[in-house]
């Protein structure tokens, strides 16, 4: 029990930090905008724009938030693209061998996201990670709220709830950030996925590049 204990707990988000599909977002964004009548929008702007929830991304882009019906059908019609490109999407550098590691050494990690459940899981299935985790949750309402709420329900349900002082949040959205800062912990945040490092700086949580960087922070954090 004491090995198990030991280290930090990490609670990884999935779209944009494990799995690298910032790509294929970029891709379904702008195949969506065409659908839609908006401009095309470039990485850069997107990872300068983008935050939760996700409608006021668009206020963002479109200077006034959508109603409820234009928001249904941009969240409809971005799906479309998105969950007909995923599949090309493979893990971040790293990412499997990361999680392997931490699984021998004994450090606990699970897995939340904004993604649907019903989607995340056989998707973490195929690439061949479900097992380094003791929890999978993806969203199961409709919400497009951010993760503070959920990442409560997350940790409730661990069988060996972590202390707050043990739990560090990788993410690649200053959402992961907040959410931390909901329960208590730590965030390390990301530099590969929807956020730009300016905005992730914002937050005021450590910011880094790499995966094995935000494992090699988020021990220190909790040292």
């Amino acid at each position: 029990m004491g090995k198990l204990l030991r280290g930090a707990h990490i609670v990884w988000d999935w779209n944009g930090t494990l799995l690298h599909d910032i790509h294929a977002v970029i891709d379904a964004t702008n195949a969506s905008f065409a659908e839609i009548g908006l401009d095309p929008i470039t990485l850069e702007r997107y990872r300068d724009l983008y935050c939760v929830p996700i409608p006021l991304f668009y206020e963002r882009l479109m200077g006034r938030l959508p109603t409820d019906a234009e928001w249904q059908v941009m969240d409809t019609v971005f799906h479309k693209h998105y969950w007909a490109r995923v599949d090309t999407c493979g893990l971040a550098d790293g990412a499997s061998d990361l999680l392997a590691a931490r699984r021998a050494d004994g450090r606990t990690q699970s897995l939340l996201s904004l993604a649907p459940h019903e989607h995340l899981v056989p998707i973490v299935r195929r690439h061949g990670i479900h097992e380094y985790f003791v929890r999978i949750d993806g969203r199961t309402d409709t919400s497009h709220a951010g993760k503070a709420e959920r990442m409560v329900r997350h940790l409730a349900a661990l069988q060996d709830r972590p202390d707050a002082d043990r739990i560090v949040v990788i993410g690649d959205a200053v959402d992961d950030a907040v959410a931390a800062a909901h329960v208590g912990a730590r965030a390390v945040l990301y530099t590969g996925g929807s956020h730009s490092r300016v905005s992730l700086e914002a937050a005021g949580a450590p910011v880094v590049d790499s995966l094995a960087d935000a494992v090699d922070v988020a021990e220190r954090l909790v040292a």
